[in-house]
């Protein structure tokens, strides 16, 4: 069962998404919020699997209740606005995902599995402007911590930067779904990051960076 905590602070919206979520099978909401503080606050009470999060709402915006949360647990941002500020700082506060509300709602379902297998999303027309922003933007040099990875973990890496899920990963490095896993919560604890999201995000601008390493096509036996 994948406990789903809703914060969105009008109370239409909000009522409208936990009809949703309520009526997909294995799926739980445990509570709602209508600012961001009750956000945070029923977070760290209730431990849902994923707080689906809008982006606007007082007391605390999303974007800074996300960042108060994602730690311990995967956070969705659902909000009608994709303006870079609101992407690029949801991302960067450590969100496991970023939808805009003119999502369906099977889609949406989906979503919410997805993240909470682990596993990051980002709407179509967000991706494409992260790309450009990336092919735009100079190169950043590789942040020494890269050096912490292992020659498998950095073929994780450079998967995680392809966009490709656990089970691609895992298909492709010829190792098992539950190692993909164990490789890809290593990586973050060594980075220092809050989501996949954000290792796709680093991965991305490590290859524009140049840093050499294990081909990620590749497996290396005895490595895992």
């Amino acid at each position: 069962m994948i406990d789903v905590l809703v914060a969105d602070d009008q109370a239409a919206v909000r009522a409208g998404l936990v009809l949703i979520l309520g009526a997909a099978p294995g799926v739980r909401v445990v509570g709602e919020a209508a600012d961001g503080r009750r956000a945070v606050e029923l977070a760290r009470e209730l431990r849902p699997h994923v707080v689906l999060m809008d982006v606007r709402m007082p007391r605390l915006d999303g974007i800074a209740a996300t960042r108060e949360i994602a730690g311990f647990t995967d956070v969705l941002v659902l909000t009608t606005f994709d303006m870079d500020e609101y992407v690029f700082g949801a991302l960067r506060a450590g969100a496991s995902g970023f939808l805009l509300k003119d999502v369906d709602a099977d889609r949406l379902v989906e979503a919410v599995r997805t993240v909470a297998a682990g596993e990051g999303i980002i709407a179509p027309r967000v991706t494409r402007r992260l790309i450009e922003a990336f092919s735009a933007a100079p190169a950043p040099p590789a942040p020494p911590a890269l050096e912490e990875l292992t020659p498998r973990e950095r073929q994780v890496f450079a998967c995680l930067g392809e966009g490709l899920s656990n089970g691609q990963i895992a298909a492709r490095l010829d190792m098992a779904e539950t190692t993909t896993k164990t490789h890809v919560s290593r990586i973050l604890q060594k980075l220092g990051l809050a989501s996949r999201v954000q290792a796709a995000i680093r991965a991305q601008e490590t290859a524009a960076s140049g840093l050499s390493g294990p081909d990620p096509h590749k497996g290396s036996p005895g490595t895992s």
